[in-house]
């Protein structure tokens, strides 16, 4: 007989253990079957062969973490510990396959309502992100040529890592953790990102193939989602130091950015250019890409030169300057170079352009002509005089100063510029920081002084001049001092000026009080309302059950929400619910519990009791509930609403009697000045009644009075005239029908109650 193969012996394992954890019998058998499945996930291979290991990850490792995660209500998770529920169940998320284990936590957290067993799921995807399971994730993805998957697979894991902080939003709320946030997640994965790009120039070096396009599309997808700030302020510094002298750095960048989808190549070039600290560090990490790929070129030099106007000088310089910088760039810069003479000189641009878009033009065109050789100068000096010409007249001819300004001071640098020995253009005006930055862009910096690139990359949306860093470590040095000086002044606490002695001595130890004192429950009260509906309706724990009980009616009117969706499902679990272990207050708790369902979804939850009353198979002593929860919602709902914006009685009679204001615009009549100050000399020994009226408020009980009413007026005569428990029947709808007396249909449910009365009686 032949042995079975090792998928036949995983199946039959996996299966054995996940009915023992359906049905646990003890806790050894539930431990005993998380140790076997977390067998196959043991990467020395002493436990189980690397055949099996590989069978369980490719096809039971999911439906595993599925299950468990389906059954985080179950009875068998209180028999764990929290270290045991740490080491065992947690950790068979984080020592698989990590984008099956991703997926299946996104999935349980978009599918989950608050409860404890979200919170265990919460837990270990922290643990998941902070562990370096995403590093796992993206360094596999890199190892060798690309895995033969499905489309929709590779989608669906890039979907959930760019939008995973969106996902945790949506689902958590208010309840949000801080590891989920974006400020928190987008750095991380950059990190994540640069140690699978650092593996990957390892292994290239030691001869192993490695691709990046799992790498490139992440990146684009997160910069084209809006998050290129935050993820490329923490990436491009790292990439910029490590490839000013490792080629392989340099090639694997390279080839990074070439792989991004054309898509998404917009979002990637615009965030990286806003990112670097020079065009040195743009041009070691983008290389020749906007040689090679037409969108990367149609961005840089066209959209963001002639488009758009909203970037400071420091990425026009890198921008500029990146194109200068390689030989198969430089015929790119003349073309930029063109283009924004043209669109500088031209007549209607300086008419109808804005003002921002025609400074932005002007620093472009000096820095480009700073960045010309002298053979290119040359080559160029015709254009370049005809296109200062024609846009000197342009700029001159206009009517606001500062546009006129604008072409003086270009008129001069580009006269400057074409004949530094020759004569030149000279204008008066203002001089102001404006015209001093201008008139300094068209020489290039000198080859001493090159763009710093050691500092960080700083807010490329703020001009350099401004020196923001500096000003606000100052400006927190100078508010802070102020506040230590005060704080130093407060005086020492009388308890703390006694003396050591007295505080030391332990001669007279006074007891402590403990005759008040109650004996805790072992049990924690929940904290959702769905684990208190599903303690109330399966718990065997009579501690639980208690707690439950005692903590429903504060979890209902809490979340009104959440009761909505589960309250004819609470209500009856309320209604059928036995006191089974003498619970103190137990018909108290059940009936402010009911009340409140009551109260907070009346439609419903009136509907299902106006209907079990009458129905089979009910105690006498359920009825009179029902009727009870009745009528005590109704004289609740029926109870004004105190309002929190109405005045005291005190600001209202202070606000009444305030004389106005003599120097107003509106003078008073002479008669009610005669008035008030009769009044005011007057003495009365008595006013009346000095209280406001109390302002009217909706009554609530209004919109669903009816169905208090007539489902149980509709069902009398089924009966024969003899309902069950028609007292307590008479005497709910009579005091129903005089908490809404002001109602149009109020004297025929008077009417009807007072026949139904009177028919009772006979």
């Amino acid at each position: 007989m032949e042995t079975p193969g090792p998928e036949l012996e995983v199946r039959l394992t996996v299966r054995q253990c996940v009915g023992a954890l359906s049905s646990p019998r003890d806790a050894s058998e539930l431990t005993q079957s998380l140790r076997t499945l977390g067998s196959y996930l043991d990467e020395t291979g002493e436990r189980c062969p690397a055949s099996e290991r590989q069978e369980f990850a490719r096809g039971h490792y999911t439906r595993v973490l599925q299950f468990l995660v389906s059954n985080l209500q179950a009875d068998w998770q209180q028999l764990l510990s929290l270290t045991q529920h740490a080491e065992l169940w947690g950790s068979l998320f984080l020592r698989g396959p990590p984008d099956q284990a991703l997926l299946v936590l996104l999935d349980c957290v978009s599918s989950s309502r608050p409860s404890s067993g979200l919170d265990r799921v919460l837990d270990v995807l922290e643990r998941f992100l902070q562990g370096g399971r995403l590093n796992v994730l993206l360094w596999e993805r890199c190892q060798g040529p690309p895995p033969p998957e499905s489309p929709q697979l590779r989608e669906a894991i890039l979907g959930r890592l760019v939008s995973l902080p969106d996902i945790m939003a949506n689902c958590l709320q208010h309840q949000n953790r801080t590891a989920f946030l974006p400020p928190s997640y987008y750095p991380l994965l950059a990190r994540e990102m640069s140690t699978a790009l650092e593996k990957t120039c390892q292994a290239l070096r030691g001869g192993q193939d490695c691709s990046v396009t799992f790498l490139a599309q992440l990146l684009g997808k997160t910069c084209v989602q809006g998050h290129s700030k935050r993820l490329l302020t923490e990436l491009v510094p790292r990439l910029s130091s490590l490839t000013r002298a490792d080629m392989v750095w340099q090639r694997v960048c390279w080839r990074l950015l070439e792989s991004v989808p054309d898509r998404w190549m917009e979002a990637v070039v615009t965030g990286l250019v806003q990112a670097v600290d020079g065009p040195g560090a743009l041009s070691r990490i983008l290389g020749n890409v906007v040689v090679k790929n037409k969108k990367t070129q149609f961005v840089l030099t066209h959209k963001l030169l002639l488009l758009q106007y909203k970037y400071k000088t420091p990425v026009l310089r890198s921008l500029l300057g990146y194109l200068s910088q390689d030989t198969e760039r430089r015929p790119l810069l003349i073309q930029v170079l063109r283009a924004l003479c043209e669109a500088w000189s031209g007549g209607s641009a300086v008419r109808h352009a804005p003002l921002e878009q025609q400074l932005y033009l002007s620093r472009a065109l000096l820095l480009s002509v700073g960045l010309l050789s002298d053979p290119e100068l040359l080559g160029l000096r015709a254009e370049l005089l005809q296109c200062m010409l024609g846009g000197m007249q342009c700029h001159l001819d206009s009517s606001v100063e500062r546009v006129r300004r604008l072409g003086m001071v270009v008129g001069e640098s580009l006269s400057t510029r074409l004949d530094p020995e020759g004569s030149r253009l000279q204008f008066q005006y203002e001089q102001d920081a404006e015209t001093r930055e201008l008139r300094s862009l068209v020489f290039p910096p000198p080859a001493n002084q090159p763009v710093s690139e050691d500092t960080p990359p700083t807010d490329r949306a703020a001009s350099p001049q401004s020196g923001p860093g500096t000003d606000l470590k100052g400006r927190e040095k100078t508010d802070l001092e102020p506040v230590a000086r005060l704080t130093s002044k407060v005086p020492r606490p009388i308890a703390d000026q006694r003396s050591d002695s007295e505080l030391d001595s332990d001669d007279e130890l006074p007891p402590y009080d403990m005759s008040a004192d109650q004996e805790l429950s072992g049990a924690p009260p929940p904290r959702y309302l769905r684990d208190c509906l599903e303690a109330l309706a399966t718990s065997e724990d009579p501690g639980k059950m208690e707690v439950s009980l005692q903590a429903a009616e504060g979890l209902i009117r809490r979340n009104a929400g959440t009761v909505a969706e589960v309250s004819v499902q609470l209500v009856k679990v309320l209604l059928h619910l036995e006191d089974r272990y003498t619970t103190p207050g137990f018909l108290w708790l059940r009936q402010r519990s009911m009340v409140a369902v009551t109260v907070s979804d009346p439609l419903p939850v009136t509907e299902f009791l106006t209907s079990e009353f009458f129905a089979l198979n009910y105690s006498l002593r359920q009825r009179l509930d029902i009727l009870e929860v009745l009528a005590l919602s109704a004289q609740e709902l029926s109870e004004p609403t105190p309002g929190k914006d109405r005045p005291s009685p005190r600001i209202q009679s202070i606000a009444t009697t305030a004389p106005l204001d003599p120097c107003g615009s509106s003078p008073l009549h002479w008669r009610r000045v005669v008035e008030q100050r009769i009044e005011s000399k007057t003495r009365r020994f008595g006013k009346g009644a000095t209280r406001p009226a109390v302002s009217a408020a909706p009554n609530r009980f209004a919109p669903v009075a009816g169905h208090f009413f007539f489902p149980l007026l509709r069902n009398y005569d089924r009966y024969g005239r003899h309902p069950p428990a028609p007292g307590s029947a008479v005497g709910s709808q009579t005091h129903g029908t005089q908490l809404c007396p002001d109602l149009p249909c109020g004297g025929a449910r008077g009417h009807v109650s007072h026949f139904f009365h009177c028919d009772f009686v006979a």
